[in-house]
């Protein structure tokens, strides 16, 4: 160029009034695609994020970890006791803990016929017990042993409960026969005659007698038609005699 001189350049930011209109509506709808596009991704990353945070928060930390066992339904065992078998973890978060553990540790202790256990959330393990009921005791040297309606021996007492008739054996358990033969026996029993039941003894499988106030014994021989002897034995309370005789309920006889 003449004079030897040269040019100077210069960047300019182009008007946006120099973009055809045309062109920036096809670079919006290019956006919008994009952006419509990536929305899913945000959100699915956006869920995950959140529900491993809420995974995290429930099974990882003591946020919302057991801070109380409430213990329910409890009339001989203490809530202690129950506590102590059940052995659930303080601060162990609440998700985790083993429900069908916690119930087969607290099923271990002898007085508990069934528990339900369950999460209260925020924070509380509930163990809802059903206590064994005892329907016999069994005299055991100076103590004695409570028995339920299965034959299950599930508490030494000093004295007996009230309202609860001895039961005589020698070797009571659920496998015991003897043991079966008079909890069948009690199962029959009127009302009546288990008001005035003072005591049942089984020497054998063919010996069982009922001792009764006032001194009187119904002699019941075997399990075996045990309703029907009950009603026969109830009909005869009112006769003279000190024992009956209902082991062969068709020829009965009072002395």
């Amino acid at each position: 160029m003449a004079g030897g001189g040269t040019r100077n350049w210069r960047l300019v930011r182009a008007d946006t009034d120099a973009v055809p209109p045309s062109a920036r509506r096809f670079m919006a709808r290019a956006r919008q695609r994009r952006l419509r596009a990536a929305m899913p991704w945000l959100i699915g990353a956006g869920v995950l994020l959140a529900v491993g945070g809420l995974t995290w928060m429930v099974y990882g930390t003591a946020v919302l970890g057991v801070r109380e066992v409430r213990v329910v339904g409890t009339e001989i065992l203490t809530a202690d006791q129950v506590r102590g078998a059940a052995a659930v973890p303080p601060k162990l978060p609440l998700a985790r803990v083993d429900l069908s553990g916690v119930g087969a540790r607290v099923r271990g202790l002898p007085a508990v016929d069934h528990v339900v256990v369950s999460r209260s959330w925020p924070s509380a393990v509930v163990i809802e017990v059903v206590e064994r009921t005892p329907v016999a005791v069994v005299p055991v040297g100076e103590q004695f042993l409570l028995l339920d309606g299965e034959g299950v021996g599930f508490r030494t007492v000093a004295t007996p409960p009230a309202g609860l008739p001895l039961a005589r054996l020698s070797t009571p358990g659920g496998a015991d026969a003897n043991t079966v033969s008079a909890l069948t026996v009690l199962a029959a029993l009127s009302d009546e005659l288990r008001d005035q039941l003072v005591a049942i003894s089984v020497e054998s499988a063919v010996k069982i007698n009922l001792e009764l106030r006032k001194g009187r014994t119904v002699i019941w021989g075997d399990d075996t038609e045990s309703e029907r002897k009950s009603m026969v034995a109830t009909a005869l309370l009112r006769q003279t005699g000190d024992e009956i005789d209902v082991s062969a309920p068709s020829v009965v006889t009072i002395r």
